[in-house]
């Protein structure tokens, strides 16, 4: 469709929203296709709050499903956040008035994606989400246009960025955990209720949307194996380094015979990976094809700037009438992809625990992990200050998850072991 001007709505007006409306106020000319667009109509919880930007010459919509279907704007911009709720009642609505529709929301496209693609399909309009995942930096676009000559087998990196901010300064400046993420709070990097990004939530959604784009298939976000890093201790993130390894919060997505395996969890990565070198508030991720091989992006996972700039791009898209399927296919082939069982993958562990101090001890694990099937590749014993027994430490070769938790089982039941094992996996990026 042809127009010298391309109407924006938007609905949800935080970091992201008032980024956009200023890019827009700006460069209302920035797509290639030679119109302009123009925001035409506004909607957020609250019309009165104090904004560092002016929208008083903006048409106000109480309702953002109202927004979504006023026939004075083009585009329907989705920024509220949530799976449910406004946010989702507002994107059908724009899509059943045959409306492109633009959004940020991981949390809808990784849980509703499937419907939401079917509805977009049905009506002939684009719904584009490059602003879900990694913020301004394009894991979207690659997966979905530039992959699109390969077979993906894999897709793993770090797409949390207050996660990475919290574990980066716990190493740097050897506090725990709590301290660390009530400053993140403080600074803005983790909201009030901290729960979906230190729980590992956001990034299920996140890798759940780069499954579908990689193999497919439509988002099966229930299938994903979450472990957050709310219980990662100071003490593992300094043996680990001891080790030659950094504590990172990884989220992965692979392919095999069997199915695909989803799964987000703290995992010890090599110092030298660069996936170890992405500090601070950085999102990297590692694509695997069969015909390109290895791909590596790194960039910003948040902020007013890159996601805005990322929707901006969706925008673009839709401007100069570009159009592919959701997911890579035509939604009515779309099936969520089959998990694969976690306890039967294989991989590298850390197992650190407290035992008493006194001889024998080494003994007894090792010969218990021996008997479970359990090879240990490293170990390391290292006394710590006020710690209530010594701390051990072993990495193990590559060992099936259910083995090695039969045999983390086993371990945490002799007399001179104080506590449960902690596990932590090894990548194998």
């Amino acid at each position: 469709m042809s127009r010298s001007n391309w109407r924006v709505g938007v609905a949800g007006l935080g970091t992201v929203g008032g980024g956009l409306l200023n890019f827009l106020s700006d460069r209302p000319g920035f797509a290639p296709a030679g119109a302009t667009a123009s925001v035409t109509g506004v909607s957020a919880r609250s019309r009165s709050r104090p904004r560092p930007y002016d929208i008083s010459n903006l048409p106000w919509f109480d309702d953002p499903v109202a927004l979504a279907a006023s026939p004075d704007n083009d585009i329907f911009v989705e920024l509220i956040g949530g799976s449910d709720g406004p946010a989702k009642a507002a994107v059908e609505a724009a899509l059943n008035a045959g409306k492109p529709v633009v959004t940020a929301n991981k949390a809808l496209i990784a849980e509703h994606g499937a419907e939401l693609a079917a509805l977009a399909e049905a009506k002939g309009v684009p719904l584009l989400f490059e602003a879900a995942v990694m913020g301004g930096t394009p894991a979207v676009k690659m997966l979905r246009e530039a992959m699109v000559g390969d077979d993906v087998m894999s897709v793993a990196g770090i797409l949390n960025g207050t996660c990475n901010y919290i574990l980066t300064e716990m190493e740097t400046g050897g506090r725990p955990f709590a301290e660390v993420l009530a400053e993140a709070q403080r600074l803005g990097y983790a909201e009030a209720d901290p729960t979906m990004d230190v729980g590992g939530f956001d990034a299920a959604h996140k890798i759940s949307i780069l499954a579908a784009l990689a193999f497919g298939c439509a988002p099966n976000y229930a299938a994903a194996e979450i472990e957050g890093i709310d219980q990662v201790a100071l003490l593992d993130i300094q043996l680990a380094k001891d080790l030659g390894y950094r504590i990172k919060l990884i989220a992965s997505a692979s392919r095999s015979d069997g199915g695909v395996l989803v799964r987000v969890h703290p995992t010890l990565v090599a110092l030298n990976h660069p996936l170890a070198q992405a500090g601070g508030a950085l999102n990297a991720l590692f694509i695997e094809g069969t015909r390109i091989g290895r791909i590596f992006i790194q960039g910003p996972g948040a902020g007013a700037g890159p996601t805005a700039a990322a929707v901006a791009a969706d925008i673009a898209d839709v401007m100069t009438g570009a159009s592919r399927p959701v997911f890579q296919a035509k939604a009515s082939t779309l099936k969520p992809f089959t998990p694969v069982d976690p306890s039967k993958s294989m991989s590298r562990a850390y197992l650190r625990f407290l035992v008493k101090d006194e001889p024998g001890v080494i003994a007894a694990v090792s010969e218990t992990l021996a008997e479970a099937g359990v090879s240990i590749e490293s170990f390391l014993q290292k006394p710590v200050e006020n710690a209530d027994g010594v701390p051990i430490v072993l990495t193990t070769h590559a060992v099936a998850e259910s083995v090695l938790t039969a045999a983390i089982d086993r371990i945490a039941n002799l007399s001179s072991v104080l506590d449960r094992p902690r596990l932590l996996r090894i990548a194998r990026i």
